[in-house]
């Protein structure tokens, strides 16, 4: 009889990018990691980055040491991509400094990437970009936990859900 170790180690390794915006980009990897290290698959994460884009707040070493640019992994093709929110609510997506990059990316996930999830602003951005959504800006912050109806139940996303999930939320804008 096989044991955990050694089936997981038969399975196909999955191939998952991050092209993470937030602003401590440290914290956020690590949490993204260890919710992926957490599945009972290998995961092989390729931490990506807008190099046109300066970060502020995450020291150019460690981008250099453990990030791709975007430009470097063009060629390349992913089972999931992850594409993390940015606390840039407020500001018109055109007037974002990478949104021509972004914008390219999210071209670039429909022919290269089995599956991509986006996360907080990059939702919205995406809900944008593909079906020109708009964003409204709130009076007051949003934040909570809400309760959300599951409307596709066969969603590959919300395997293992079932009626309604309760959801933390902290934003700014909302789309209609």
């Amino acid at each position: 009889m096989q044991d955990e170790t050694t089936i997981h180690r038969q399975c196909r390794i999955i191939r998952v990018g991050l092209l993470n915006l937030m602003p401590n980009k440290i914290n956020t990897e690590i949490q993204i990691a260890r919710l992926l290290g957490s599945t009972p698959f290998e995961v092989e994460l390729t931490l990506v980055r807008i190099s046109r884009h300066s970060s502020k707040n995450t020291p150019i070493e460690h981008l250099k040491a453990f990030y791709q640019d975007w430009r470097d992994i063009k060629t390349l093709k992913f089972d999931g991509f992850i594409i993390t929110g940015a606390p840039i609510e407020k500001i018109p997506f055109c007037s974002v400094d990478y949104w021509d990059d972004l914008t390219e990316v999210f071209r670039w996930t429909q022919t290269h990437v089995h599956s991509c999830f986006n996360i907080c602003w990059a939702a919205q951005a995406a809900m944008h970009f593909f079906y020109g959504v708009k964003k409204y800006v709130l009076e007051e912050k949003l934040f909570g936990v809400f309760k959300h109806h599951i409307y596709d139940v066969n969603s590959p996303y919300l395997k293992g859900f079932t009626g309604e999930v309760h959801i933390p939320v902290s934003r700014w804008t909302e789309i209609r």
